[in-house]
């Protein structure tokens, strides 16, 4: 199971780093999306390897849900809408990237929901100045 976890993430990062999204960026696989707060100053995404559910379908069978956190992190000076929005918009580019796919890297694993509340994690606004959205992605193998 832990294998096809982190092909999972794996899949993710190739996923992301092969789109063209609004902002450039570089995904990387970490096992927590921590830095210092010097490193914020540029755009982070961040593939975490969560968790597994896995149920039973038929004798012998069973369905193995892959959760993978995506971080999208930035310390911001102003913190307002002009400085914000595009963050948010990258966040929200990232969830419909997934959705209704398989990933190309590992096409065993099908995209069954993102999760994606809240948007922004608000004590990182208020503590350090730090846009913080994680989604919690899940993809489904059967086998």
């Amino acid at each position: 199971m832990p294998s096809e976890l982190l092909r999972t993430a794996d899949a993710v990062v190739a996923a992301l780093n092969a789109a063209a999204l609004s902002l450039p960026f570089t995904a990387e696989r970490h096992y927590q999306p921590v830095f210092d707060l010097s490193e914020m100053k540029d755009l982070r995404v961040t593939v975490v390897p969560r968790g597994v559910d896995v149920f039973q379908t038929a004798r012998g069978k069973g369905t193995f849900d892959y959760k993978v956190d995506v971080a999208v992190q930035k310390k911001f000076e102003k913190g307002d809408a002009a400085e914000l929005d595009p963050l948010m918009e990258l966040a929200g580019e990232i969830a419909e990237l997934f959705r209704a796919k398989r990933l190309d890297a590992f096409p065993k694993a099908a995209w069954v929901k993102t999760e994606h509340a809240p948007v922004c994690a608000q004590e990182h606004m208020q503590e350090l100045r730090q846009f913080t959205s994680v989604m919690t992605l899940t993809f489904r193998v059967a086998r």
